[in-house]
């Protein structure tokens, strides 16, 4: 799997899930690896610093990660490296006061950089039927009392790109999906987020990155499907099964049902 923004929050929470699953990770960071804060095995080795917002650096990430892939196939991309910027005060940047260059560096980062990479690791993810998941946010569906404009934007962007990713790759074996995280718990929040925001939550608190990490780790699984027949009719079990770093099955379910079809994820 390849993962973009490791170094913190839900990178970094998505990293230590699959990691104790048994996954082999390679992570991507504008920071270099940081072994007492990472401790999964092999991460210094497989850890590529890159800053995405400098797009004549992709080129060289690219070598780099297909290097450390040996041609073995890709079975993920996660593009989770999200950059949103403030003015010197920390408060939201809008379309009046965003500098032209942080919107081009907003954008690098948080639009280009997922279909540079998916681009550039096609036959990786061909060759491993892979997934990828495009990070998103639901501030790229609302003006957001915190988050910028070129942020919101980007993110909305991403949500577009995605859709159309999904059909351009499908042909191919590859699933595209993305997720639109609303507040959670980190470094990219602002201080007084947390209390203004939570007592409008149903929940009456934000998420974490681990509850992040976790959705990504469903998209993971593919929807398979047993058939049996009996008689002159089909019954149909859909069963989850795990990708190819897994070697177990889960566990078919009990409730057997009539189908016409097989449910998409």
């Amino acid at each position: 799997m390849v993962l973009t923004g490791a170094s913190r929050g839900i990178g970094h929470a998505t990293v230590k899930l699959f990691s104790e699953a048994g996954w082999r990770i390679i992570t991507c960071s504008r920071q270099p690896f940081d072994g007492e804060l990472c401790p999964w095995d092999a991460g210094a080795i497989d850890h590529v610093q890159v800053d995405l917002g400098d797009h004549r650096a992709m080129p060289r990430a690219l070598e780099d990660i297909k290097a450390r892939l040996a041609g073995m196939p890709l079975h993920a991309l996660i593009n989770n490296a999200g950059f949103s910027p403030k003015n010197c005060e920390g408060g939201r940047l809008t379309s009046l006061t965003t500098p032209v260059d942080t919107w081009m560096n907003v954008f690098h980062v948080n639009f280009l950089a997922p279909i540079l990479l998916a681009r550039g690791l096609f036959e990786e993810l061909k060759d491993g039927s892979g997934t990828v998941v495009n990070v998103t946010s639901i501030v790229g569906s609302r003006v957001h009392p915190f988050a910028g404009t070129a942020y919101a934007t980007s993110k909305a962007a991403l949500a577009c790109l995605t859709r159309e990713m999904a059909h351009d790759f499908a042909p191919h074996g590859i699933r595209v999906n993305a997720i639109a995280p609303g507040e959670i718990k980190t470094d990219i929040l602002s201080p007084d987020a947390e209390a203004l925001l939570a007592p409008v939550i149903p929940m009456r608190r934000i998420g974490t990155p681990d509850e992040v990490a976790k959705v990504i780790f469903f998209f993971m699984f593919r929807c398979g499907k047993l058939r049996d027949r009996r008689g002159n009719q089909d019954q149909w079990r859909t069963a989850c099964l795990s990708g190819p770093p897994f070697k177990r099955r889960m566990k078919k379910p009990d409730v057997k049902r009539q189908s016409t079809g097989v449910p998409s994820i």
